[in-house]
């Protein structure tokens, strides 16, 4: 389990079926069978030794999200998984990316910003206004929802201390939505199969969770 607060930008050594990252700070205190997040993507590390630390990709990482387009020299994000103790800085994430996005847009407003996200309408009723949402495995507050996407702010801090602010219009993202609205939905929706309408904003609304 991670907060989404990221902890350092990694580098791609080595890309493919086996994933070698570097990341030095990480590394230190990383042994084999520990999970990592890169770039919001759960993995257990298989070695640990200089400075890198080395994956290996299942078929459905590598189809679901955008670590099977990684290249050497690519800037990840990376955060070790959280320990008893930690602060809970951002929100729940659990590294299971559930869908790929793209970069509709990226305007810079002074030292902040604003990127609008395009993503599969699967994801959809997972996003509300002031929700949580994970892009590359950054915790973010959603600020907007769209016909299909949504909107998110960055500060100067999130943008200097990790890879979304370089991120470019088309450029794909892996995106999890918050835990809490899968389970809400859940609930709710077993009970729409019995005697409740479809999850709504309107219905969540309703329930007291917005």
């Amino acid at each position: 389990m991670f907060t989404g607060i990221v902890r350092e930008i990694g580098t791609v050594v080595q890309a493919g079926e086996v994933l070698v990252v570097r990341a030095p700070a990480t590394a230190a205190s990383c042994k084999t069978g520990d999970s990592v997040s890169i770039s919001g993507v759960c993995l257990t590390a298989e070695r640990v030794e200089s400075g890198n630390i080395r994956f290996r990709l299942m078929p459905q990482t590598a189809t679901g999200t955008t670590l099977a387009r990684a290249v050497a020299g690519r800037r990840v994000n990376v955060e070790p998984s959280l320990r008893l103790g930690d602060q809970m800085g951002g929100h729940i994430v659990l590294g299971h990316v559930d869908a790929v996005g793209s970069v509709a847009s990226f305007r810079r407003q002074g030292d902040s910003a604003v990127l609008e996200v395009s993503c599969p309408v699967s994801i959809m009723p997972y996003l509300a206004p002031k929700g949580s949402i994970a892009v590359d495995g950054v915790s973010l507050t959603v600020s907007d929802v769209r016909t299909q996407g949504f909107a998110v702010s960055l500060v100067k801090f999130t943008i200097e201390n990790t890879t979304l602010g370089e991120l470019r219009v088309g450029e794909e993202m892996n995106l999890e939505a918050d835990i809490l609205a899968k389970y809400v939905e859940s609930v709710l929706g077993s009970r729409s199969e019995r005697e409740q309408p479809a999850l709504t904003l309107e219905s969540l609304a309703e329930e007291g969770y917005l």
